[in-house]
């Protein structure tokens, strides 16, 4: 076992998919040499050479192009958008190709490829580096969406999205890149796309969340005690979007009869009203409060430092899970 961050854990993955399985070719802008804007594939080029690890020009819409045309002819692309914000011109074929490559040929071709992005707020960066736009990935029917918090996670789901047969959007929360290490076991492994991970058992609310607001809502449990010391707080981290494990969440509902969701997006056409339509429909004569949701705000977010009060923190989630706890009918 050995003790790595999240962005470590990125390159452990890359790293043995390449080992395993010479048709793996990672590339993406300043992806070779450099190792990436956060050296996520540093080392790879001059381990596996230029033909397997390197640069594309600055064409997010080319390259997730080139990539699908990979796939179709027997290789795993693993394409790096450098921010999910500059990524959006690779919308065009993730979109109108890469989802639909298996139906529109009848399964004649499929797609088995994967792009990652760094994505999220929390390091006070430019305009079009701290999106989260996972509910655009999400509700494109032919694609997978997932965004691991751990590095244990990190690895295992990549290794997992590579390996699929179907194309995969590997979301990667800048904020957690390098927050803190984790035993990660050596070699290979997987996560099974579309299974979340229940960090706590509890019999009074179900937390849900996903990414860097896993870390923020462990905070928050912590810090309820105060108020709260006798809550008993079910927190389920969904690890993956589309498909996300609705079973588990029911089943939490069911049992605790109190639901919040919690996401740095923001707050309208999310995730979280997804997952608490599903709940309404699934968990209604089990409810003891009004499904409730903790997210970013209907706006742009802000630039550098402003970009505080646009993010959820474990502040604002203690808040919400006070009104979800307190509440009467």
């Amino acid at each position: 076992m050995a003790v790595i961050n999240n962005i470590k854990a990125v390159t452990e993955a890359l790293d043995v998919a390449m080992d395993r399985d010479k048709n793996v070719i990672v590339f993406g802008e300043d992806v070779g040499l450099e190792g990436g804007v956060f050296r996520a594939t540093q080392g790879l080029q001059q381990k596996y050479g230029i033909e397997r690890s390197f640069n594309a020009p600055i064409s997010e819409a080319m390259f997730a192009g080139v990539g699908l045309g990979m796939a179709m002819n027997g290789m795993k692309p693993v394409v790096e958008l450098q921010f999910q914000g500059l990524g959006l011109p690779a919308l065009q074929n993730v979109i109108a190709n890469i989802s639909r490559m298996r139906n529109r040929s009848r399964g004649k071709w499929t797609a088995p490829m994967v792009i990652r992005m760094p994505m999220g707020g929390g390091i006070r960066a430019l305009e079009h580096h701290s999106e989260a736009l996972e509910a655009i990935f999400a509700h494109i029917p032919g694609i997978k969406t997932v965004m691991p918090s751990t590095p244990y996670d990190t690895k295992g789901l990549l290794l997992a999205a590579i390996e699929s047969p179907d194309p995969v959007i590997v979301l990667e929360p800048t904020k957690l890149y390098r927050a803190f290490k984790q035993e990660v076991p050596e070699g290979y492994y997987t996560v099974p796309i579309g299974e979340g991970y229940k960090i706590q058992e509890g019999n009074d609310l179900t937390i849900v969340t996903y990414g860097a607001q896993t870390v923020d809502c462990m905070k928050a449990i912590e810090m309820i005690k105060s108020t709260h010391p006798t809550a008993s707080i079910e927190l389920i981290d969904l690890r993956s979007i589309q498909p996300w494990d609705k079973k588990m969440v029911i089943e939490s509902v069911k049992k605790t009869g109190r639901l919040l969701v919690v996401s740095e997006a923001v707050r309208s056409f999310g995730v979280p009203a997804e997952i608490i339509a599903t709940v309404n429909e699934n968990c209604f004569d089990s409810l003891k409060a009004p499904l409730a949701r903790c997210t970013g705000y209907d706006v742009v977010i802000p630039y550098d430092r402003g970009e505080g009060f646009h993010q959820v923190n474990p502040q604002k989630v203690v808040e919400a899970i006070k009104k979800v706890l307190d509440y009467k009918f």
